[in-house]
């Protein structure tokens, strides 16, 4: 039973996402052909992290009550009315409200799904089972720039939105009747009140650290996905299917390498691990600015991806032990709350970054902000006691 639940939820996570991976090099040239300044961007962006950071912790709780199946059904089929929608937006305003709709459905998919992989995962494998849905994860996310240039540049910016909607809508039906529904006694332990976990988590210095480092490493996806179309666009007028190709490298090497990492994960020190990879990507993201040409991205995003592969798996192996005290979906949904937040945090921070500063300087405020943010999130959890 695991194993078929384990196997139809990849396969659906990874065909949803891949539907999210056709419009990221296509948002922000529709956003911009509206009129959309770089503080607009961010509120493009954080309208998506604030309606989804708001419902994730309800989701996930519930989630543990009511079973999860049902959830995925009804978050796919907003993602899938999302592509449908997306190409009639006729203002900034719409793009927002619209993208605001997009974090509802957003948050009854990614952590209910991490919640599903955690219920399954045995004790000291945390590492691999998260590996195995950040494939997942980074295979769609990663595979999905590449075909949304190719299709922008064939036949334009409505067709990547479609192109979405259906690969959701395929997803959705691939839960609704392929999926079983996970046996109440895979549980481990009754779950805590939505009320009482949410107290206890930001009264555990290690829990806190493990939220904080998840808030921080989000940061950076701002300026990595939705400014740097803009940026490539300014250094040497970049075709749909270049800005694809960056995108996509980093995804897809952050995929490569998440078995190998996930095992590291479980055998190796998760806190040392995780200092290393926000170095990696600190690093990276400052040099952004510096690189200027394609071929230079390429190589920096190849690195970027790597530095992410060691600390997904890292902190969803620290989160899965965590929620065998809290429960699995009330964790990953405060986990993914911390992702929004910090995405919502980096879309702002680096619109008005941009506004003020110019593009460049948005990729190394971000930069330094995360490694400071991330060093001290690592020594809470180091010196912090587990639940």
């Amino acid at each position: 039973m695991n194993r078929q639940i384990m196997g139809i939820l990849l396969l659906s996570v990874m065909t949803a996402l891949f539907g999210i991976g056709i419009i990221v090099p296509v948002m922000p040239l529709f956003a911009v052909s509206l009129g959309a300044s770089g503080f607009s961007l961010g509120l493009i962006i954080a309208a998506f992290s604030i309606s989804r950071g708001l419902l994730q912790p309800l989701v996930g709780s519930l989630s543990d009550r009511w079973g999860r199946k049902g959830f995925l059904v009804i978050g796919l089929l907003v993602y899938a009315l999302v592509g449908l929608l997306l190409p009639e937006a006729a203002s900034v305003s719409n793009l927002i409200t619209i993208r605001a709709f997009h974090g509802v459905g957003s948050a009854m998919i990614v952590p209910v799904a991490m919640a599903y992989v955690s219920d399954m995962a045995p004790f000291g494998q945390e590492g691999r089972y998260m590996g195995m849905l950040n494939i997942a994860i980074f295979v769609g996310i990663g595979g999905g720039p590449l075909f949304g240039g190719f299709f922008t540049d064939l036949w334009g910016m409505a067709s990547a939105f479609y192109a979405m909607a259906g690969l959701s809508c395929i997803a959705m039906l691939l839960v609704l009747f392929k999926m079983p529904v996970m046996e109440s006694g895979t549980r481990r332990k009754p779950p805590l009140g939505i009320i009482k976990a949410l107290v206890s988590m930001l009264s555990s210095r290690r829990t806190g650290g493990i939220l904080l480092a998840r808030m921080s490493t989000m940061i950076i996806m701002v300026p990595t996905m939705a400014f740097l179309p803009l940026l490539m666009n300014q250094w040497f007028d970049a075709s749909g299917m270049q800005i694809g190709m960056v995108i996509a490298c980093r995804t897809l090497v952050n995929a490569l390498l998440q078995t190998p990492c996930g095992r590291m994960a479980d055998r190796f020190d998760k806190v040392r691990l995780l200092q290393a990879g926000c170095l990696i990507v600190s690093c990276v993201i400052c040099l952004v600015p510096l690189a200027g040409s394609f071929w230079g991205l390429l190589l920096l995003f190849t690195l970027l991806g790597m530095g992410e592969a060691i600390i997904w798996p890292v902190l969803g192996a620290l989160a899965t032990q965590d929620g065998r005290y809290y429960g699995q979906g009330t964790m990953m949904g405060v986990f993914s709350l911390a992702m929004s937040t910090g995405i919502f945090l980096g879309a702002i921070g680096a619109g008005i970054s941009m506004d003020m500063l110019g593009l460049k300087w948005s990729f190394i405020n971000i930069g330094v902000i995360v490694l400071i943010l991330t060093m001290v999130a690592a020594w809470l959890i180091r010196t912090g006691r587990m639940v």
